[in-house]
């Protein structure tokens, strides 16, 4: 599996703008990718999780999953998108009684996670982690590593 991506900063200047640099990034990326997107609050994370999602094909409306924890997409090819919202996890302990490594280890998802820290422990090594910055009313400086 390929999903080698080399370090990049970039700034957006609007929702829009993140959206369309998350949609070009998943249209980069092989199934079996996992993207772990760092920030606080506020920063942009489920902003940058539409675009991915807009990227892949996905049409339907993408909201955060902070209460249902995950929300899963059905592609166009058969293939998933996973958007996980880890912010009511306690740790990974927590994410294994709810399945979280099927999610990360599925070959024909994409998987995003907001607030991946609180499963570090259980992150692939190949996990793209994005780091997200609010630096003004509607810049953002995104950081992929």
């Amino acid at each position: 599996m390929n999903t080698q991506v080399n370090k990049q900063v970039v700034e957006t200047f609007s929702e829009r703008q993140t959206e369309e640099f998350a949609a070009d990034l998943a249209r980069q990326l092989q199934p079996g990718s996992v993207v772990a997107l760092h920030g606080d609050l506020g920063a942009g994370k489920t902003v940058f999780s539409r675009g991915f999602a807009r990227g892949l094909g996905i049409t339907e409306p993408i909201s955060s999953p902070t209460y249902t924890i995950i929300q899963e997409y059905k592609l166009p090819d058969e293939r998933w998108f996973f958007h996980l919202d880890l912010y009511r996890i306690d740790n990974y302990i927590a994410a294994l009684a709810f399945g979280v490594e099927e999610y990360l280890d599925n070959p024909d998802a994409f998987v995003v996670l907001e607030w991946p820290l609180r499963i570090k422990e259980l992150l692939p090594p190949h996990t793209i982690h994005i780091q997200i910055e609010h630096i003004a009313e509607e810049s953002r400086r995104i950081t992929i590593r």
